[in-house]
C-alpha cells in the first residue's frame, strides 16, 4: 500500500518519539508532495526502511502517526519523505500544509523488509513501485551497495497521470551526478515508467506489461518472463499491485524473502492487509 495510506499507529509515549524540524516541501501536484527534516545523530537505518512519522494531536489528542517509508539512502544528512495529500485524512489533511521551520514526530525505529539485506544475490534488482511505494526505491537505487551487488538496477513507477511521476527527472538525469552512484547509474540503472490513464511511451499497468512480455521485450530479456537464477524484485505500492506481482513472481519460481531468510523478493507486509 502506499506509505502515505497505512493504518494509524497504536498509542505511544512520547519518548518513543523525536521531533525534528522540516527543513523543505515539494509540491508535485495536488495529489504529492514531498518533504524532508532533520535527522538525528543517533538516527540509524537500512536503505529501504521505514519510520513512523506524525503530528500532534489537535486539543490535547494523542499524535497521529503512519508508516512512511524512508526516500533518503542511510548515510544522507536529512530524511526525505513522498507523500499522498487526503483531503479528510487524519494526518495528511495536516500533513500536506507543512512548511519549513515547521516540526514533526518521528519514529525511533525504523524498520522493514524493503532492504538488500532480505534478498539472496543476483544479477538484476527490479523495484517494482506505483504511487509513493517508490519511496523506498528512492532510498535503494541511490545507495551505492545496490549497484555492488546487481549488474542492473530497474526501477518501475506506474501512476495514474504523467503528472504524477514524481523524480522522473532524477532517475532521467540528476543521479548521474550523484558523486557516490552517478558513474554506476549511468551504465546500471534503467528507469522503467508506465502511465495508466494517458498517452504515454509505456502505457498500462506494469502488471499487464508483466503478464504481456512488453516488460522483458522492453528490457531486451529474451526469457521474457523473471528467472529464478537470476532476477530479485522488491515491491511496493497499491495492494493490488503488491498482490497481482507477488503471484506472478511465484508463478514464475521465485520465493519471498525476509530479514530471516533471504529470498527471490519481498514486499513489507506492514503495508498490505
Amino acid at each position: 500500500m502506499d506509505s502515505a495510506a497505512v493504518a494509524s499507529a497504536p498509542p505511544a509515549a512520547n519518548s518513543a518519539f523525536n521531533t525534528e524540524t522540516v527543513l523543505w516541501v515539494k509540491h508535485w501536484t495536488d495529489r504529492l508532495f514531498s518533504f524532508a527534516i532533520t535527522r538525528p545523530a543517533s538516527f540509524r537505518f537500512r536503505s529501504g526502511e521505514f519510520v513512523m512519522i506524525g503530528l500532534p494531536g489537535l486539543d490535547g489528542a494523542k499524535p497521529v502517526l503512519r508508516a512512511y517509508s524512508i526516500a533518503s539512502p542511510h548515510f544522507a544528512e536529512e530524511l526525505e519523505f513522498l507523500s499522498i495529500k487526503v483531503e479528510d485524512g487524519p494526518l495528511t489533511s495536516r500533513l500536506q500544509h507543512i512548511k519549513p521551520g515547521d516540526q514533526v514526530l518521528m519514529g525511533k525505529k525504523p524498520t522493514g523488509t524493503l532492504v538488500l539485506d532480505a534478498l539472496k544475490p543476483g544479477k538484476r534488482l527490479f523495484l517494482i513501485s506505483t504511487g509513493t511505494g517508490l519511496a523506498p526505491f528512492l532510498s535503494v537505487a541511490r545507495d551505492p551497495d545496490a549497484f555492488e551487488r546487481f549488474g542492473q538496477v530497474i526501477v518501475t513507477h506506474t501512476v495514474r497521470d504523467v503528472k504524477e511521476l514524481a523524480y522522473r527527472d532524477l532517475f532521467t538525469a540528476e543521479i548521474h551526478d550523484d558523486p557516490l552512484v552517478g558513474d554506476q547509474a549511468k551504465v546500471q540503472l534503467v528507469y522503467y515508467p508506465t502511465v495508466t490513464r494517458e498517452a504515454f511511451e509505456r502505457a498500462g499497468r506494469i502488471t499487464t506489461r508483466i503478464e504481456s512480455g512488453d516488460l522483458f521485450r522492453d528490457l531486451g530479456l529474451e526469457a521474457g518472463k523473471f528467472h529464478p537464477d537470476e532476477d530479485r524484485i522488491m515491491l511496493c505500492g497499491s495492494m493490488a499491485m503488491i498482490k497481482d506481482v507477488a503471484a506472478l513472481l511465484e508463478a514464475h519460481g521465485l520465493v519471498e524473502g525476509s530479514n530471516a531468510e533471504p529470498g527471490d523478493f519481498v514486499l513489507e507486509r506492514a503495508f498490505v492487509g
